[in-house]
C-alpha cells in the first residue's frame, strides 16, 4: 500500500509537527489530533472543518503503517483520530488500540457504498469508518507497447527489457508473481512462495533498475519505463496527465486496500475526533479529498459527483468479475513472515 506525497508535504509536516508539539499543552478539548498516512487530505477541507466547529486540526504524517503500529502500541503519544490499513486494523483491533465507534455520531456512514463496509477486516464496521480504496495494478506507454495489456505476464516479457520497473516492497512485488501463478497473495504455503521467488528470480534479468518506490512515478513519463506496478492513484493521476499512459488492474486479480478512520482507545477527544471523521465522511469532503489524492473515495454520494469518465472508469471503480479476484493482504504470523524476508532477500540479493 502506498499514498500520494505532495511535493510540499515536507514543509506541511515541519509546521504541523511543530504545532503538534506545542500544541501539547493546550485543552485538547478544543483540537483534533489527527494522524494521517502522508499527505492524503486536501488542505481545503481542514479550513472548513475547522471553520464551522472551532476545532484546530493538528495533523502528523507517517509513512510506514507498521511505525504507525508502534507509536500507537508504545501509547506514549495521543491522538484522536488515525489512519489505518486493512492489514493492520485486525491486529489492531485484537491488542486492543482501538475504540468502538459510535455510529449515531457518525450520521454520514450512510452516505458509504455498501461494498465497502461490514468487510472481514472489521465485521459491523464497529471501530473503522472508510475513507479511502485502491489497488496495485500497471501503468504502461501505450506508444511502446502495441500488445493487449491485461495479465501480470506482460512483467515477464523480454520485449520490454530493461524497461520493467517493480515495487522494492515484497508483498506487492511477490503478489504479482503469486497471481500471475494463480496463486493467493496471501498464501502461507512454502512451495508457491518458493515458485513465486523462482518467478522473479528469472525476472530479475529484464529488471535493470532493479526495484524502486516513488520514482516509478517519474520514469515511466520521462521514458526510462515502458510498463510500471504502480498504485491505482498514480497510475489514474499519470493517466489523467499524459494520454499515452494507460493504468489497468490485471485480470488476475490484485491487492485491493482500504484505508480507514478509527479513534485510538487513548484519544482525548472523543467527540472532536467524532466531528471530524462525520465531517470528512461528508460527499462535498469525500469528493475534494479524492480528487486532491487521487484515489477512489467509499462515498456513493460522491462518487455520483464525479466526472463520468473517473466515476465509470473500471480501473478505479472495478466490475465485480475483477473485485471478486481482488484480496486484502492478511498480518502474517511470525514464522511465515520469515519464509517471506528468507525469499525475498534472495531475490533482492541475485545479481
Amino acid at each position: 500500500m502506498k499514498r500520494i506525497f505532495k511535493l510540499f508535504s515536507l514543509t506541511v509536516c515541519l509546521v504541523i509537527m511543530g504545532a503538534l508539539f506545542t500544541g501539547c499543552s493546550k485543552d485538547p478539548s478544543k483540537q483534533v489530533s489527527f494522524l494521517n498516512y502522508g499527505e492524503n487530505i486536501d488542505e481545503e477541507t481542514l479550513k472548513e472543518f475547522e471553520k464551522e466547529t472551532g476545532l484546530k486540526v493538528i495533523m502528523e504524517t507517517f509513512d510506514d503503517m507498521e511505525t504507525m503500529y508502534q507509536k500507537i502500541s508504545a501509547g506514549g503519544v495521543n491522538y484522536d483520530v488515525i489512519l489505518v490499513s486493512d492489514a493492520l486494523m485486525p491486529r489492531m483491533i485484537k491488542d486492543g488500540l482501538l475504540q468502538e465507534i459510535n455510529k449515531e455520531n457518525i450520521p454520514n456512514l450512510i452516505q458509504m457504498d455498501d461494498a465497502y463496509l461490514d468487510l472481514e477486516i472489521d465485521p459491523g464496521n464497529k471501530y473503522s469508518v472508510p475513507y479511502m480504496f485502491g489497488t496495485v495494478g500497471l501503468v504502461y506507454n501505450k506508444d511502446v507497447v502495441k500488445e493487449e495489456v491485461n495479465s501480470w505476464d506482460i512483467l515477464w516479457n523480454e520485449n520490454y527489457k530493461n524497461k520493467i520497473f517493480m515495487f522494492d516492497t515484497y508483498r506487492d512485488t511477490m503478489g504479482a508473481a503469486l497471481k500471475k501463478l494463480g496463486y493467493s497473495l496471501n498464501t502461507q504455503k512454502p512451495e508457491e512462495i518458493e515458485a513465486a521467488k523462482q518467478l522473479l528470480l528469472e525476472q530479475r534479468k529484464l529488471v535493470n533498475p532493479i526495484y524502486g518506490v516513488d520514482n516509478g512515478t517519474t520514469m515511466i513519463p520521462a521514458g526510462e519505463s515502458d510498463i510500471n506496478m504502480i498504485w491505482s492513484g498514480e497510475g489514474l493521476n499519470l493517466q489523467d496527465e499524459y494520454p499515452n499512459l494507460v493504468y489497468v488492474v490485471p485480470e488476475e486479480g490484485a491487492n485491493f486496500w482500504i484505508d480507514s478512520l478509527c479513534i485510538p482507545k487513548n484519544a482525548k477527544n472523543l467527540e472532536g475526533a467524532e466531528k471530524f471523521i462525520n465531517f470528512v465522511s461528508d460527499k462535498e469532503a469525500a469528493l475534494r479529498i479524492a480528487d486532491e489524492i487521487g484515489y477512489t473515495t467509499p462515498n456513493k454520494e460522491a462518487r455520483m459527483m464525479q466526472p463520468e469518465e473517473v466515476r465509470n472508469n473500471p480501473n478505479a471503480y472495478m466490475p465485480e468479475e475483477i473485485m471478486k479476484r481482488c484480496e486484502f493482504y492478511v498480518d502474517f504470523p511470525s514464522d511465515v513472515k520469515k519464509i517471506y524476508d528468507d525469499a525475498w532477500i534472495q531475490i533482492k540479493s541475485n545479481d
